[in-house]
């Protein structure tokens, strides 16, 4: 909590005390109210309360309850007698009291003990208060310290396997002496460049991640016999729109990893719909007859690593459905802005 808001909190308490001192001069019609009895409370108010207010972390920490709640009962009893000498001193000889309201010392005295209770548990109510929600914003504070390292770890195992793939496809390229191969090192160039300086910001416009999204499938169109294979289209109105960097290229990578070669044109079908509340990507690809795991054992990300990062971008403002057939595999992903 900040400095100003639990000074704020500490003037309303004291507002409120003094309110409570002064009460009988509201409703009493005399003007004999002694205003030396509500200052020397008040004093005496303030002094109990802020040495319970600074002593209750240290009772809090005590692992031995019997110990602290022994040591409670001490404190009291120091601050009760405190507070019974200052005001026998000022009654006595400060301003004096009639001799019949000085003899009864004893009530006096339990007076002053129900003061320095009531007082206390004012103290530790406020101070647990302060400490909950300093301790709240903390764990706040590490939730999302730990959510930017997850994502971070989670954004890394996309960088590679792709960088994997794309390299082992252009080697073949190189292999094979394809006059290809100079324009996937420029796409390859284009797309490195994307990963490593335009990703690294938790948004990033979705015109550029089309772009990107592009570009990779053309990269991978180099090695295909079929260049009407993938179909993409692009619906709605992209500019100015934002979206979480290389959110989408797992399920494109995905696609081509596991699709079939010996299928109808298109063998890949992507369609990116952009509507004024929410971002619709769905990409559909005939199945191979002995498919391959979706979690790849050699660093692919995996459908349970997508949803982790889905889960921590868009918290319950996405919905990503998977089915499957026999022939197809198709994904829906829903990202409401």
């Amino acid at each position: 909590m900040k400095k100003k808001n639990k000074i704020i909190i500490h003037l309303c308490y004291w507002f409120y005390m003094l309110n409570q001192l002064l009460f009988p001069l509201y409703i009493s019609s005399e003007k004999s109210y002694n205003y030396a009895d509500a200052i020397l409370a008040l004093v005496l108010n303030v002094i109990n309360f802020y040495v319970i207010y600074f002593s209750f972390s240290f009772f809090l920490k005590n692992k031995n309850k019997f110990i602290s709640v022994f040591l409670v009962l001490v404190m009291i009893m120091v601050i009760s007698a405190f507070r019974f000498y200052v005001e026998l001193v000022f009654y006595k000889y400060i301003i004096p009291a009639s001799p019949k309201d000085m003899m009864d010392t004893s009530i006096w005295f339990y007076n002053d003990i129900r003061l320095v209770i009531i007082h206390g548990i004012y103290a530790v109510l406020i101070r647990f208060a302060i400490d909950w929600f300093d301790t709240q914003k903390i764990k706040s504070e590490m939730i999302q310290q730990t959510q930017a390292s997850e994502l971070a770890l989670l954004r890394s195992q996309v960088n590679p396997h792709f960088l994997f793939n794309t390299l082992n496809n252009i080697y073949s390229l190189v292999y094979m002496k394809s006059e290809d191969a100079p324009a996937a090192l420029m796409k390859l160039s284009s797309i490195m460049r994307y990963m490593l300086y335009d990703s690294n910001t938790d948004k990033v416009l979705l015109e550029k991640e089309v772009d990107y999204l592009k570009s990779f499938i053309e990269l991978q169109k180099l090695r295909l016999k079929q260049p009407s294979f993938v179909e993409m289209n692009v619906f709605g109105e992209i500019n100015g729109k934002t979206i979480a960097p290389m959110l989408l290229i797992p399920f494109v990578e995905n696609a081509f990893k596991h699709s079939s070669k010996n299928v109808p044109d298109p063998g890949i079908r992507i369609n990116l719909t952009v509507e004024p509340t929410k971002i619709i990507f769905m990409v559909s690809n005939y199945r191979r007859k002995n498919p391959v795991d979706t979690n790849d054992k050699t660093g692919g990300i995996g459908m349970t690593n997508i949803r982790r990062r889905l889960d921590l971008l868009y918290p319950g403002r996405h919905s990503l459905e998977i089915s499957q057939t026999e022939e197809m595999y198709d994904v829906k992903l829903i990202i409401e802005n």
